[in-house]
């Protein structure tokens, strides 16, 4: 488990980053499939043997809730800080096209508020999508960076003589 151990701290902790910047952010399921290719993608550059599909979903995994932890703890953070900003950057963007639109949503903004429960629901349910996507990269990680053929089927069983009236077992 230790090999796989650094290649989804990276991955993970890419996902995890990437997941909580503002802007960027928006992306987040993205951010999460890339980062459980890019465990697999390591794994795959430093192993000996050609790496499965289970090799690829366990550093999905891995990476996945590395990238949900480091959401977790730099995005309620991040939300409660850029909350405000965030919010008067909608309502302004959306005065644009039509204020009686932009008024209804900046009253119901007002409304929601900060509230810290939805924060951390919100922050758990993303956590949830990141592992989820994770998974599904470093799946799709296998295929696409492994090269290497894995080694001859093993030869097929020889048939032993049991001494019945043929030789063979009936």
């Amino acid at each position: 488990m230790n090999d796989k151990l650094k290649p989804a701290l990276i991955g993970g902790g890419i996902l995890g980053v990437l997941s909580v910047i503002p802007f960027v952010s928006t992306c987040c399921c993205l951010w999460a499939i890339l980062g459980g290719m890019l465990a697999t993608y390591f794994y795959i550059k430093n192993s000996e043997t050609p790496a499965t599909a289970a090799d690829g979903a366990v550093l999905g995994a891995l990476a996945g809730v590395v990238g949900a932890v480091i959401s977790i703890v730099l995005g309620i953070p991040i939300d409660i800080a850029m909350g405000p900003t965030m919010r008067k950057m909608i309502v302004d963007l959306l005065a644009r096209f039509d204020a009686t639109q932009a008024e209804m949503m900046r009253r119901q903004l007002e409304a929601a508020g900060t509230n810290i429960g939805s924060l951390i629901l919100n922050a758990l349910i993303l956590a949830a999508l990141l592992f989820f996507f994770a998974v599904i990269g470093g799946l799709l990680g296998v295929p696409i960076f492994e090269k290497r053929k894995a080694g001859p089927p093993p030869p097929p069983s020889p048939v032993t003589p049991t001494g019945g009236p043929s030789g063979y077992a009936a």
